[in-house]
């Protein structure tokens, strides 16, 4: 997917990109390439590739949950690694409130790096755990969605984000062909949390590749004892 047709699809989906929009995800591209050098941020670093399966990814959550056009709503994206799918996300909603969260120095300096050269407010990105920062009173159900993508499965990353979500907020899962197998698996996590999954759709990228977006409501409040303390969730998942 070259830069026209990422800007043709979306325009057919609805989504229409500023020329400084586009300036915006051309430079994007080229500093995640040029970072990428000096330390692993992603596999993927061929062009068409990145604007596929990173940026335009990214943005079917866009497509697949309007609400989140919705005038100052807020987003935090657990493991945000190399900025997705925060970052495009923000690009293509300038006034959505973006919070991204990751464990390595040296992606959260990349993501601050980032935040300034796209000239974008209304982000901020911090360095920690989601198991310990969902503990903190001015984080935990603060935010009206909570997202991840390639962070862990369903039933871990429930703990990972649900704390996060505001009662009558959601959580957005992304997932690619596993993504109904772990959703099963995760009932009784979500159930734990405060969660009820209410609506699943089923897509493919242009390029043929399954992915799936669900929709978590949240329904009450997170058990104080959650998420537990940092490698529990991975270890013992709900």
């Amino acid at each position: 997917m070259d830069q026209s047709q990422f800007e043709k699809t979306l325009n057919e989906a609805g989504i229409s990109l500023s020329e400084t929009q586009l300036a915006q995800f051309d430079t994007y591209f080229k500093e995640l390439v040029l970072a990428n050098q000096s330390f692993n941020l992603t596999a993927i670093t061929e062009k068409e590739e990145v604007y596929l399966k990173h940026f335009f990814d990214s943005l079917t959550l866009l497509l697949k949950v309007p609400e989140l056009k919705n005038s100052r709503a807020s987003l935090i994206d657990v493991g945000s690694g190399a900025g997705f799918p925060a970052l495009p996300l923000k690009i293509a909603l300038p006034d959505l409130q973006v919070t991204m969260v990751d464990s390595l120095n040296k992606r959260v300096n990349f993501l601050k790096e980032m935040v300034d050269k796209l000239g974008l407010s209304g982000v901020t990105v911090l360095h920690g755990r989601a198991e310990d920062l969902g503990k903190d009173p001015s984080l935990r159900e603060s935010f009206d969605f909570a997202t991840a993508r390639a962070v862990a499965r369903t039933q871990v990353l429930a703990e990972y984000t649900l704390p996060f979500v505001k009662v009558g907020g959601q959580f957005l899962v992304m997932k690619g062909s596993a993504g109904q197998e772990e959703m099963a698996a995760g009932q009784k996590a979500l159930q734990l949390l405060g969660g009820k999954m209410v609506q699943e759709m089923t897509f493919t990228l242009p390029n043929g590749d399954p992915r799936v977006v669900q929709v978590v409501d949240k329904i009450g409040k997170t058990p104080k004892k959650y998420p537990r303390q940092a490698g529990t969730p991975t270890k013992k998942p709900l």
